[in-house]
């Protein structure tokens, strides 16, 4: 079951319109490494995963949908404001073609978004290595925005973002421990 508290998980600023910006957060809305990809993936990793470690999934998962509103909401006001020329410029007029100021899953070189980039292979270690990579990805991303940001507001999200793909690292890394420590005790019935 799940809850929803209309408000979001961290404030969303932006200082000014900026089509460009929102191109390059495009990329975790719909992308490879994103926020959809990760929600689902956990989502669906967590049906065949030890019990020990359901809750983690599920608890991330639910996190990583409250990102993918995050990232909604810096690109609608990055650019609710954009002039027809601003959004050329930007190199989204194809987007805008197609669906106006509205969101669509895609990344930020416009590729639709895939069930393949949501992997479970049915090994629980190995779905949670691929969940460490897939974090450690994100976060990866998140920076490189930044790089490119000169938006002091908006990267101060930005950077809650990053900060929490590092904790979810970090949570992926420690349930792989606890299932090795199970995978090594002795069974008795």
């Amino acid at each position: 079951m799940f809850y929803y508290e209309k408000k979001l998980q961290y404030p969303v600023r932006v200082s000014t319109c900026n089509p460009m910006l929102a191109k390059f957060l495009i990329e975790q809305y719909g992308g490879a490494d994103g926020e959809l990809a990760a929600a689902l993936r956990y989502m669906n990793q967590r049906y065949s995963i030890p019990n020990k470690v359901i809750g983690l999934l599920n608890d991330i998962a639910m996190e990583e949908f409250s990102h993918l509103e995050m990232i909604a909401t810096m690109v609608y006001k990055l650019t609710k404001d954009a002039t027809p020329e601003q959004i050329k410029a930007a190199g989204i007029a194809d987007h805008y073609v197609d669906h106006d100021r509205a969101l669509f899953y895609h990344n930020a070189a416009g590729v639709p978004f895939t069930a393949t980039y949501i992997q479970a292979k049915g090994d629980p270690i190995a779905d949670l290595y691929e969940d460490i990579a897939a974090e450690e990805k994100a976060r990866a991303t998140y920076q490189w925005i930044i790089d490119l940001s000169d938006d002091p507001d908006l990267n101060d999200g930005l950077k809650f973002l990053r900060e929490r793909e590092v904790v979810h690292s970090q949570r992926f890394r420690e349930a792989v421990e606890i299932l090795k420590e199970e995978q090594g005790k002795k069974k008795f019935f």
